[in-house]
C-alpha cells in the first residue's frame, strides 16, 4: 500500500511546524519579533506622511512662526515636522487692539479722521461676493460669513490671537476659539490659519480670491494666499472683550461723586488702556474708569453699579497714546476689570448653630446649573453650600460643605438632583432651579463623560450613547419639577436663564428668600467674579444638532407640561425660548 506523498511546496511549512511544536519558547519570540518589525514599519512611515503632508500643505510653512514674520506666500521650514505642533495658540506681540466702541464707519457722512491713517476701519464694509451666498450659508446662529479680505504679514486685518493648523482646520474650530477669548471676528487664510480680532482693518476684495479648501473639511472654503474668509461671531452673553488680560466693561455715564465712587485717580500723559489698566492694577482695583487724559480706579460699589450701559458712541475720543482705541471723555467713561481680585465676597464660613434646623434644599434636574448657583450663593451670603451628595472633585475646589452631612444645619442650603416625594419633604424650604431642557441635557450629558467642566465626545454623540441618554433623562427633568411644586413646602422657582440675564436682582432675591441680610457691595463683587471655576465654555457648540425631530417632538411636549404646571401654582411659565416653535 503506497502512502500518500506530501506535497513539495508544503513540507517546508510542515517542517517549520513541527519544529515550533517542539519549541514552544521560540515560537513566541518569532512572533515578537515579527510584530515589533510591523511597529517599526508603521512608525516610519507615518513620521514620513506628516513630514510630506506639513511640505505639501503649507508649502513649508512654519506653523510656530511669529504674525509679524509668517508668509502667506510661501517660505521654508526650519525643521520637519513641526506641523504636529500646529494647535498651540500664541498670542501676538502687544499691539493696540480695540475692544471698545467701533471707532470708524463708512457709511452716512462719517469722516474718517487724520489718525487713522495706516489702519483703516474697514469693520462695517460689505462683500459684494457675500450677497450670492444663500442665507444658510452665511448665518449658521454661531457666525455671519461678512466676505473675502486683504491680509499682510506686516499689517494684519485681524490683530488678535492667531494660531495655524495644517491637518485638520474647519470653519467651526476658528469660530469657536476666537469666540472663546471673546473677539468678535474670526477669519481664516490659506487653508490652516486662524486669526481673531474685534475690527477689520483691511479692504474687502472679490470672492473669487478666497478660493482654498480648508484642511480640515473639503467642503469650506478658509481664505486664500493673504486672503482671509471673515466671518462676524454671534458671542453668547457671557462672551468677554478683552484686551490683553483687561476685561471690556462698557461705556458708563460720570458718577455723581467721583471721587467717592473711584477713590484713586491720576493725569496720565499719552493716555492709553494699557496704562490706566497697569495703574489701577498696581493700586490694586478691580476697575479701570478712563475719561480722556484721566484714568480713575475703584471697586463697583452703589455709587457706581455699572448696571446701566451707555452707548458706546458716546465713548468716542481717541486716546493721545495709541490710535485705535477709546478713552472715553469727562462725561462717559470706559470701563475695564482688571485682573485684581475683588475681595469684598471672597471669606466664608459654616454657618452658626442658630440656623440648624431649619433645611433649605437648593433642588434642580443636573445640567441645570447648580453647581454654578451653588458658587453664587457662597459668595452672595459668606456661608458654604452643602450637598445631598459628596463630590471629592467640588470639595477640592472650595465647596467646604461638601464633607458635611446635609443634615449637620452648618450650610446656608443643600444641594439635591432628588425628586421623591419623601426626600423632598425632609426639606423645610427650596429654591428650585429649572433650565430648558434642551441646554440642561447636554450639560448634563457632558458632565457625564467630561467631567464638571468637560465635554463629551464626538463619538459619545454620534454614538449609542445620546439617544439612550435622552430617552432616559428627558422625562426625568419633567418629573423633577413637578414632584419639587407638589410636594415642595416652601418653593422658589428661579430659571437659570434669568439668573444670567439679571443676576442682581435674581441673587438678591435668592439671598432674601434663605433669611439673609442683602450686602449689595458683596453682590457687585459677585457680579465681578460670577463664573469662578465651575463653568464650561458656553461658545463652544457640536457642528450640528443633536436633536432629532422625534427627541424635539418629545422634549416639546415635556415643556408644555412644566409650563401649564407652573402656571396652575400662579407662577411665571417657562421663559420664552424654552416654549416649542
Amino acid at each position: 500500500m503506497r502512502v500518500a506523498r506530501e506535497p513539495i511546496m508544503a513540507r517546508p511549512l510542515l517542517k517549520i511546524h513541527r519544529y515550533f511544536r517542539r519549541k514552544p519558547v521560540r515560537f513566541f519570540s518569532f512572533i515578537l519579533l515579527y510584530l515589533t518589525a510591523g511597529s517599526l514599519v508603521f512608525l516610519h512611515s507615518g513620521f514620513s506622511s506628516d513630514t510630506s503632508t506639513t511640505g505639501a500643505s503649507g508649502s513649508g510653512r512654519d506653523p510656530l512662526i511669529s504674525e509679524g514674520g509668517a508668509s502667506t506666500g510661501g517660505g521654508s521650514s526650519t525643521s520637519d515636522g513641526l506641523g504636529l505642533l500646529g494647535r498651540v495658540f500664541k498670542e501676538t506681540r502687544r499691539t493696540p487692539r480695540r475692544f471698545g466702541p467701533p471707532w470708524m464707519k463708512e457709511n452716512g457722512a462719517q469722516h474718517i479722521p487724520e489718525w487713522a491713517g495706516r489702519g483703516v476701519d474697514h469693520t462695517s464694509s460689505w462683500s459684494h461676493g457675500a450677497k450670492e451666498k444663500t442665507t444658510k450659508e452665511m448665518d449658521n446662529g454661531r457666525a455671519k460669513y461678512i466676505g473675502c479680505y486683504v491680509d499682510d504679514t506686516q499689517k494684519r486685518a485681524l490683530r488678535g490671537v492667531s494660531f495655524f493648523d495644517y491637518k485638520k482646520m474647519t470653519v467651526f474650530r476658528c469660530q469657536d476659539s476666537c469666540a472663546e477669548r471673546g473677539y468678535l471676528y474670526a477669519g481664516l487664510e490659506f487653508g490652516a490659519e486662524c486669526y481673531c480680532g474685534h475690527k477689520i482693518q483691511a479692504p474687502n476684495v472679490s470672492e473669487t480670491e478666497c478660493n482654498m479648501e480648508c484642511k480640515g473639511e473639503k467642503s469650506n472654503l478658509c481664505g486664500g494666499p493673504n486672503r482671509l474668509s471673515i466671518y462676524r461671531l454671534e458671542l453668547s452673553q457671557e462672551s468677554a472683550r478683552r484686551y490683553g488680560s483687561a476685561i471690556f466693561k462698557g461705556c458708563f455715564k460720570r458718577p455723581y461723586n467721583v471721587t467717592l465712587a473711584l477713590p484713586a485717580s491720576a493725569v496720565i500723559n499719552n493716555m492709553s488702556v494699557d496704562k490706566c489698566v497697569d495703574m489701577c492694577t498696581e493700586k490694586e482695583f478691580s476697575l479701570a474708569a478712563l475719561a480722556g487724559e484721566k484714568c480713575h480706579c475703584g471697586f463697583p460699589t452703589p455709587l457706581f453699579t455699572l448696571h446701566d450701559r451707555e452707548d458706546e458712541e458716546l465713548c468716542l475720543q481717541r486716546c493721545e497714546g495709541e490710535d485705535f482705541e477709546s478713552c472715553g471723555n469727562n462725561d462717559f467713561f470706559v470701563v475695564y476689570q482688571t485682573q485684581v481680585q475683588d475681595n469684598r465676597c471672597m471669606d466664608r464660613r459654616f454657618l452658626p448653630v442658630c440656623f440648624s434646623k431649619h433645611l433649605v434644599a437648593l433642588a434642580s434636574f443636573p445640567g441645570a446649573g447648580n453647581t454654578w448657583a451653588r458658587h453664587l450663593i457662597e459668595l452672595a451670603t459668606g456661608y458654604y453650600t452643602g450637598s445631598y451628595y459628596f463630590d471629592g472633585s467640588l470639595y477640592n475646589k472650595g465647596f467646604k460643605g461638601e464633607r458635611d452631612h446635609w443634615r449637620s444645619g452648618r450650610t446656608i442650603c443643600i444641594k439635591t438632583h432628588e425628586s421623591g416625594r419623601k426626600e423632598i419633604e425632609a426639606f423645610d424650604a427650596s429654591i428650585l432651579m429649572i433650565r430648558n431642557p434642551y441646554k440642561a441635557l447636554m450639560a448634563e450629558f457632558n458632565r457625564k463623560y467630561g467631567g464638571h467642566i468637560g465635554f463629551a465626545s464626538q463619538a459619545h454623540w454620534r454614538g449609542k450613547e445620546w439617544p439612550e441618554f435622552v430617552k432616559n433623562y428627558a422625562p426625568w427633568w419633567a418629573s423633577h419639577t413637578l414632584d419639587w411644586l407638589k410636594y415642595g413646602k416652601k418653593v422658589q422657582v428661579v430659571h437659570f436663564e434669568d439668573l444670567k440675564r439679571d443676576l442682581f436682582s435674581w441673587l438678591k432675591g435668592m439671598v432674601i428668600f434663605l433669611g439673609l441680610e442683602v450686602s449689595e457691595d458683596r453682590l457687585l463683587c459677585v457680579e465681578g467674579q460670577k463664573d469662578g471655576n465651575f463653568k464650561r465654555s458656553g461658545l463652544r457648540k457640536l457642528e450640528y444638532d443633536p436633536y432629532t425631530p422625534e427627541m424635539r417632538a418629545s422634549v416639546d411636549g415635556l415643556i408644555k407640561t412644566v409650563d401649564t404646571a407652573l402656571r396652575k401654582r400662579n407662577l411665571p411659565g417657562v421663559p420664552e425660548e424654552y416654549r416649542p416653535r
